[in-house]
């Protein structure tokens, strides 16, 4: 119903633009180089988080292919066996705060860890054993930014929105 009222008040409008965008914190679960970006090559939460990696991959694979296969679906299950009383945007946010916990880039309701939104390495509070996959690159905020817009599906709404995005 909401989405139908949007979609009513949006045609009379024009400086509104709709796009199909599941959730903020899809945008971010979706981005190609989440995990490169998180996790240091040895980071041992790679293996302490194996299962919420694999249902992030299955339910990205399932949303960008519409294939929702029983195995995939099995693989999300097991991480979320609560599943049925969640919509799509707890399961994202749920799995990107599971994904990114105890990390410079931690995401949560209301918080947005420090390494989003500044440049590498500018976090104040970063501890001596705080790595991450950025440590030797030091990547800039905007080429952050620009980076995720590459690397999802912004790039696709925003140029179907027809919008243009200034490098």
């Amino acid at each position: 119903m909401e989405q139908k009222l949007l979609k009513q008040y949006s045609i009379r409008k024009e400086n509104v633009v709709l796009m199909n965008i599941i959730c903020f914190e899809y945008i971010l679960l979706e981005f190609k180089g989440l995990l490169d970006w998180i996790y240091a090559p040895d980071d041992e939460f790679l293996i302490k988080r194996a299962s919420a990696i694999a249902a992030r991959e299955k339910l990205i694979t399932c949303i960008d292919t519409g294939n929702m296969s029983y195995k995939d679906i099995k693989e999300i299950l097991k991480y979320d066996e609560h599943i049925e009383e969640h919509n799509i945007e707890q399961l994202a946010a749920r799995l990107l705060f599971d994904l990114t916990r105890n990390t410079g880039f931690e995401v949560s309701k209301g918080k947005l860890g420090e390494c989003w939104i500044q440049s590498c390495c500018e976090w104040t509070e970063r501890q001596e054993d705080d790595i991450c996959g950025l440590d030797n690159s030091g990547l800039s905020v905007h080429d952050k930014m620009k980076s995720i817009y590459e690397g999802t599906s912004l790039k696709e709404q925003f140029r179907a929105s027809g919008l243009e995005v200034a490098s």
